[in-house]
């Protein structure tokens, strides 16, 4: 018997849209075309969904230069959402590393939605030892992590690691990888959150409300400021004399290019023997195979605040707003 929600029957979906730029209250439930796959992609049934900063600034349009390549006046494609895990339902003609049936997860255009067109080489098979909420909250910000430590940054064993925004998406993947890799790492987070950052194994935990790290007798072989609250004079002198910065995300700097900072970092970084460096993260397979060994052996587990419905996507974005998600957001579809 044919199933009546299968692909192969039905021409829409369940999705969450947007209309315009705004805050979490532009996000609503809609019934929308079901996508189609061209012969490098794959049509995958969506079983959950991540949300990341990322996604916050295409939903809200700033910092105003994305709006270059999504739309000057409204999104171009209505359905938010990048980070994802769900199960193949069908493979393009020139799709070969996986087959109907595979559990994967990884990142494609749209993800809150119950069908999503990924491309092959944004999916890797999702780790066996996590369930698919787990899953689909790796890829973005666990690979950004991943590329900040070891790609940008230069990660070696026994350095000493400052995390800025310990407690977050990408703080809390990039906890957990230092110390994979042999890293002395201090966690810089709020009060309410000290606990979520020494559970992920950070050495020492700074409550930025009670001490400044760059006051502190603390210098660091690598500093991974994720948000960019920091001044650049605080992050030199919180730098070993030939120690790394990694700039991450363009939180709180500005509604234009939100990049003021990273590219003032880049131009003063060949003047000193301290080096300032720009995150430009990718979304490739490579990092996620790379991620999936260090779940699949216990390096890495997911730090998941809370779980909500598709229909509730607007009240988890809500939460990601209200700057207190522990960790990271799911949505189950």
């Amino acid at each position: 018997m044919t199933d009546p929600t299968s692909p192969a029957t039905t021409s829409t979906m369940r999705a969450v849209v947007q209309d315009r730029y705004g805050t979490s209250e532009v996000l609503r439930p809609a019934e929308v075309p079901r996508p189609t796959i061209a012969d490098h992609e794959l049509l995958l049934r969506v079983r959950a969904a991540g949300l990341d900063r990322g996604t916050e600034h295409l939903m809200t349009g700033k910092p105003y230069a994305v709006r270059l390549a999504v739309g000057l006046r409204a999104p171009r494609n209505p359905v938010p959402g990048r980070d994802l895990a769900g199960t193949v339902v069908a493979v393009g003609a020139a799709v070969t590393r996986f087959a109907v049936g595979d559990d994967v997860y990884g990142t494609a255009s749209v993800s809150f939605a119950e069908y999503a067109a990924a491309r092959e080489d944004k999916l890797a098979r999702k780790p066996a030892n996590l369930s698919f909420a787990q899953a689909a909250v790796v890829p973005v910000s666990g690979g950004t992590a991943l590329q900040a430590l070891l790609d940008v940054g230069g990660l070696q064993a026994g350095q000493s690691v400052l995390v800025l925004g310990a407690s977050g998406g990408v703080g809390s993947y990039a906890v957990q990888i230092a110390k994979a890799f042999g890293a002395e790492v201090t966690g810089v987070c709020s009060a309410a959150k000290v606990d979520l950052v020494a559970a992920l194994g950070a050495d020492h935990v700074i409550d930025y409300t009670r001490e400044d790290f760059a006051e502190g007798p603390a210098r660091y072989d690598l500093i991974l400021d994720i948000g960019g609250g920091a001044s650049l004079r605080r992050l030199r002198r919180a730098l070993q004399p030939r120690g790394t910065a990694v700039l991450v995300g363009a939180e709180n700097a500005g509604n234009l290019t939100g990049m003021g900072r990273q590219l003032r970092g880049a131009l003063v970084s060949p003047l000193l023997h301290q080096r300032f460096v720009l995150l430009v993260a990718k979304e490739r397979a490579t990092h996620l195979e790379r991620l999936t060994d260090l779940i699949e052996a216990g390096r890495i587990t997911p730090s998941i605040d809370r779980t909500f419905a598709l229909e509730d996507a607007a009240a988890a974005m809500r939460l990601l707003e209200s700057g207190q998600v522990r960790g990271k957001v799911a949505i189950t579809v």
